[in-house]
């Protein structure tokens, strides 16, 4: 989950399509991947747009959230995310597939629209949010469709708000409210292409023919690299003293730091970022574990015992290897206050590495500003 220069503002075909399709909101939701959530001011739209990009369970780690992920009487954000899968359309998780812990995405785009007259004049704007899936469809394993869910809610409570959404049919508005949404949408779509530097189709239908982005708007990490280097570069240390749980030497995560910003600088056009060699050399200097795909109980107790510098011994049942066993590794370890987790190297193996527990949700926001990517693993 993609590309260069918004080149076809005035270019049509006479057979045009829909901005609404897979293919923009596919490329939109890759630069998201990113890590940079949007916030943009829009000709046309009143007050600023948000464009957030959102992961289960990472979006849904902190008090606020299993608070009201218990009051709506779920165990975990995969359930939740069950229930909005099945107001979307889409098939639902089974248990292994939430035991494997893997990421979910969905974008979550928030503005506001003139109020119909429906809605009376107490109301002169309404609140729409537009909650995007990719997914799979037809015979095929690769997201190739999308499906949206649409609020007019205020979504104070988050879990809430996502489980009242209803299903949105874009060719067949239910409402003026619907239909007015609907209309300013395209042109949320069109801005955040012209902010991302997204080509547009030449088939796709432009609702206008302007540039609709305000002068001096928007924020993105690479805006945040641009005017305060220094204050992006202390996240890249605070990043590498928390992946390395305090073992590497000053001069090292000076020397670390400087070099994975410059190279995120320098690769920042590219989603996601590419894994260089200097990537690949800050890992090798960690204390990791790599394996590929498949392992052994046996190999999984030495490897992590040499990480934490003391045995590890972990009890699971018979026949169980590889993924299987990271609730058991990770329940051994949450009894000496760490966790596994692994670098995301975008392959078929495991960079694993042990973390303090206490520091797990940090290092996950790091991570996503860093764009170095870490997988947390379910148990």
């Amino acid at each position: 989950m993609m590309k260069k220069i918004f080149s076809n503002l005035f270019g049509r075909n006479q057979e045009s399509r829909s901005i609404i399709c897979f293919e923009i909101l596919q490329r939109i939701c890759d630069r998201l991947r990113k890590g940079s959530d949007l916030k943009i001011n829009i000709k046309g739209i009143n007050d600023s747009v948000l464009v957030n990009f959102c992961e289960v369970p990472y979006s849904f780690c902190d008090e606020k959230r299993d608070e009201e992920i218990n009051n709506a009487g779920f165990n975990n954000s995969y359930e939740v995310l069950n229930e909005v899968y099945k107001s979307a359309g889409i098939r639902v998780l089974d248990d292994k597939e939430i035991r494997k812990g893997l990421l979910y995405e969905f974008m979550h785009i928030i503005f506001y629209s003139k109020t119909s007259q429906v809605m009376g004049e107490d109301f002169e704007y309404t609140k729409n949010s537009f909650i995007i899936f990719l997914c799979s469809s037809g015979n095929s394993t690769e997201d190739n469709d999308f499906r949206m869910l649409y609020s007019n809610d205020s979504f104070i409570d988050y879990v809430q708000g996502l489980l009242d959404c209803r299903q949105l049919d874009i060719d067949n508005p239910k409402n003026e409210t619907e239909e007015i949404g609907i209309k300013d949408f395209k042109l949320v779509l069109q801005a955040a292409c012209q902010y991302l530097n997204i080509e547009i189709p030449k088939d796709i239908e432009l609702p206008s023919q302007e540039n609709l982005i305000e002068a001096g708007t928007g924020t993105t990490l690479e805006n945040l690299i641009e005017e305060d280097t220094e204050a992006v570069l202390e996240n890249f240390e605070e990043f590498i003293g928390l992946v390395s749980r305090g073992d590497i030497e000053e001069k090292e995560l000076k020397k670390w730091s400087k070099k994975l910003l410059k190279n995120y600088k320098n690769g920042s056009n590219e989603y996601p970022v590419i894994l260089d060699e200097t990537y690949f050399d800050f890992f090798r200097s960690l204390n990791t574990w790599y394996s590929d795909w498949k392992f052994d109980p046996e190999d999984a107790e030495s490897s992590i015992s040499e990480m934490i510098g003391e045995d590890l011994n972990f009890e699971y049942p018979e026949e169980t290897f590889s993924h299987d066993l990271f609730p058991y590794i990770n329940t051994a370890l949450s009894k000496h206050n760490y966790e596994m987790m692994s670098f995301n190297i975008y392959g078929d193996g495991y960079l694993f590495f042990v973390a303090n527990k206490k520091d797990v949700s940090r290092i996950l926001e790091l991570s996503e500003i860093t764009q170095i990517a870490i997988d947390q693993l379910q148990f």
